[in-house]
């Protein structure tokens, strides 16, 4: 063989080595895999100060981003099929991504999806150390259940469907009945949030096993909340973020519910809390039925412009009556979030409307912040008086 034979060979050999070697597809790995990858992905994977690696096969793309909330990441085309990207150091929790390939906002293919931004989004965990670990699944504890429950809307003539959390021990535990908190994802989100990128099936449990949380029933339904962003309206005057779902929830659900488990159907055992615009649907309707319910969580909650003298009929203007009806009004949110907290904090002190407040040292508008919350408030509701 000729010495420009030989080395064409030799290049021959060394591309089909790069192109089937794991190097090729897995150069400079660092970290973990992310939990929310598909099983068969090893990216993307995250290392130990947060930073996130992307690879994707795409031979025939021209550029591909990647986009984290609202940053978008140049990828770079590593060989001639795979395309990869390592980020700076993100914040820690659940992050939403997209990728973008030739103009074509899609999924990563190495993700497993979620539901957000009203479509299917990619899902990141940017771990955090042993102070996550109320929110991860843990051995030698009893563990709740999660049940997929469809039912008829007589109110609208639709099927729905609601995912309801039973405690540990509920088949076992005969006639005994539990209290019941009903739990609202957020705007463009769907009832499958809290269980996934809320994990609040495994917060519940810690709680409950360390006995700090009361056993309970938690009902997650989708609150129609749909409405395109360009729609410009008075968010006091809600007409249609999400109302669809108010004559649902007490017309259809709540009987559902009482009529389908074993619950204590009173006010004193019935709780509603909710994220973001998932916590203004709380206030809108557990506010107009303090005959149904005794407590409200609002996490990172969307009300604005809060007048307690004007909005839910006045209801709230008879300080000393609302305070005795609400046995917890919890308002939590983040430090790095800006969603009228503040405001809304200001116009119930004024006004003499007492609750509960928390604030996420380090957090924005996002699943970290509403877990924190969900851990502090589980241990505040249905006690005994």
């Amino acid at each position: 063989m000729k010495p420009k034979q030989i080395l064409n060979a030799a290049s021959a050999i060394l591309s089909l080595a790069l192109v089937f070697s794991p190097l090729a597809t897995h150069a400079q790995a660092q970290g973990t895999r992310s939990i929310w990858n598909i099983p068969s992905a090893q990216y993307p994977m995250v290392d130990d100060q947060g930073r996130a690696t992307f690879k994707l096969t795409a031979p025939n793309a021209h550029s591909v981003q990647v986009t984290i909330h609202k940053t978008t990441y140049e990828m770079t085309r590593a060989t001639d099929s795979v395309w990869t990207l390592t980020t700076p150091a993100l914040p820690k929790g659940f992050h939403y991504y997209f990728m973008t390939i030739d103009g074509v906002k899609t999924i990563d293919p190495n993700s497993q999806t979620f539901f957000a931004y009203s479509r299917e989004a990619g899902g990141l965990e940017i771990p955090e150390g042993s102070e996550g670990d109320y929110y991860r699944p843990q051995r030698g504890i009893a563990h709740g259940q999660l049940r997929t429950i469809e039912y008829y809307a007589t109110s609208s003539g639709t099927w729905r469907t609601a995912i309801v959390y039973t405690p540990a021990g509920y088949d076992q535990s005969g006639n005994h009945r539990y209290p019941v908190l009903y739990l609202q994802h957020g705007m463009g989100e769907d009832h499958t949030g809290w269980t996934r990128q809320g994990m609040m099936q495994h917060i519940i449990d810690n709680l409950t096993a360390a006995g700090t949380a009361t056993p309970m029933i938690v009902v997650m339904e989708s609150g129609d909340i749909n409405v395109p962003k360009k729609e410009k309206e008075h968010f006091v005057e809600i007409t249609k973020y999400g109302t669809s779902f108010y004559r649902t929830f007490i017309a259809d659900l709540v009987p559902m519910i009482d009529s389908t488990f074993r619950t204590i159907p009173d006010r004193d055992h019935r709780a509603m809390a909710g994220l973001s615009w998932g916590g203004h649907q709380a206030l809108d309707i557990v506010v107009p039925h303090l005959d149904m319910f005794a407590y409200i969580g609002l996490f990172s909650g969307a009300v604005y412009g809060l007048d307690v003298h004007k909005n839910y009929g006045g209801i709230m203007s008879d300080a000393k009556t609302f305070n005795s009806k609400l046995r917890c009004f919890f308002i939590g949110y983040g430090t790095d979030e800006n969603v009228g907290q503040t405001k809304l904090r200001k116009e119930l002190d004024d006004n003499g409307i007492h609750y509960t407040p928390f604030i996420s040292q380090g957090t924005a508008h996002e699943w970290l912040t509403w877990r924190r919350c969900l851990k502090e408030f589980l241990p505040l509701i249905f006690k005994s008086k």
